[in-house]
């Protein structure tokens, strides 16, 4: 995938849940994914085959640490009741991707990014890194602040369905990617967490008062990334089906 927003430049490989193909649903954002190959890459077929392991494993341990910071979450909102979110990830929807980032030096003033400023759609994002800079959040003062790289450690981002559920308690990470001069190539590997196509995300009780009433109305987990990516990709189309 070739992204291009202003002079935003990267190559990304995406991948989501494993869905065979008699049981593929564009609508629920359910199908196959198309894997590298000896034939259609450069790769060897054994390479293929650790590539396509190496990303399944990953996104199983992915998972197990979401469904971790979920609970966390949850103790956090009710003190006691780390299940909270339990019902809403039993089937939870996931995407990898694996993004290069060009070395071409960004220049904000004239438009040109790594990557623009933007928030993620869903509930969380588990960010790998390379030990490259690069990577801003923006903080509630509007000002940006680099996120230094650290070994060994992953950048957490709350999404806009978490903000919906929490009523803006937890508030929707912005950020953007800028390429210093001088800088190389840069690698990363986004991992987003959702709930069930089917969760209701609505505020919950203790984000909610008379003098505190709910800000969005309730909505379903996937209708909310369908509105999403329809808003923010002119040529995304649920209906579509895979090549």
């Amino acid at each position: 995938h070739f992204h291009s927003q202003r002079r935003t430049l990267l190559i990304g490989f995406y991948i989501g849940d494993e869905v065979d193909v008699k049981l593929m649903d564009p609508k629920k954002l359910k199908g196959p994914n198309v894997w590298p190959t000896d034939a259609n890459c450069s790769m060897t077929d054994e390479q293929c085959r650790l590539f396509r392991e190496t990303m399944e494993r990953y996104r199983q341990e992915a998972v197990r640490v979401c469904m971790e910071l979920v609970k966390s979450f949850a103790v956090s909102l009710t003190s006691n009741h780390p299940h909270l979110f339990d019902e809403y990830f039993t089937e939870p929807s996931t995407f990898i991707r694996l993004l290069h980032y060009s070395a071409e030096e960004s220049a904000p003033s004239e438009g040109v990014y790594a990557c623009g400023a933007h928030s993620d759609y869903g509930m969380l994002t588990l960010l790998l890194t390379d030990d490259n800079p690069g990577l801003q959040i923006q903080t509630n003062d509007g000002i940006w602040v680099d996120v230094p790289p650290k070994k060994g450690a992953f950048v957490v981002n709350i999404g806009d369905m978490f903000e919906r559920w929490t009523n803006g308690l937890f508030k929707s990470t912005m950020h953007r990617v800028i390429t210093p001069k001088g800088a190389k190539e840069r690698f990363s590997v986004p991992f987003f967490f959702e709930p069930n196509f089917d969760a209701l995300v609505e505020c919950l009780e203790s984000c909610c008062d008379e003098d505190n009433p709910a800000k969005y109305p309730p909505i379903t987990a996937g209708q909310h990334l369908l509105n999403m990516y329809s808003s923010t990709h002119a040529d995304f189309n649920a209906s579509s089906k895979t090549s």
